[in-house]
């Protein structure tokens, strides 16, 4: 994956939540969810984020801060729900480890600020 098609990736599954009704309760729970956590973080550093995540991206610490003002229910939550789509679901487990090493590196760098 490029930063583009990332970003791409990220964009359809924020038209897809904004457009498609709810499929299930879990569903319209993490819909709410998002739109809650996405006005804690900044769309730079959301995609950043993703891409630490999704990719082999890096993250500063300015974002490290902001993902924890985000709070972790948050964190888990919306890349639960990004990689629980089709074209990532395979990867999930490498996905979800990755996004817990990056909380634990932005925990960390919080707390030497």
């Amino acid at each position: 994956y490029t930063t583009s098609q990332t970003t791409i990736v990220f964009i359809v599954v924020a038209l897809v939540c904004a457009f498609v009704p709810a499929f299930s309760v879990e569903d319209a729970e993490a819909i709410s969810l998002w739109d809650t956590c996405l006005l804690k973080i900044s769309p730079k550093c959301a995609l950043d984020i993703i891409g630490v995540v999704f990719e082999n991206g890096t993250i500063t610490d300015a974002c490290c801060h902001d993902l924890i003002q985000e709070g972790k229910v948050c964190h888990d939550t919306l890349i639960k729900y990004i990689a629980d789509r089709p074209l990532l679901v395979s990867h999930e487990t490498q996905y979800l480890k990755k996004s817990a090493d990056l909380w634990v590196h932005c925990v960390s760098i919080s707390q030497t600020a």
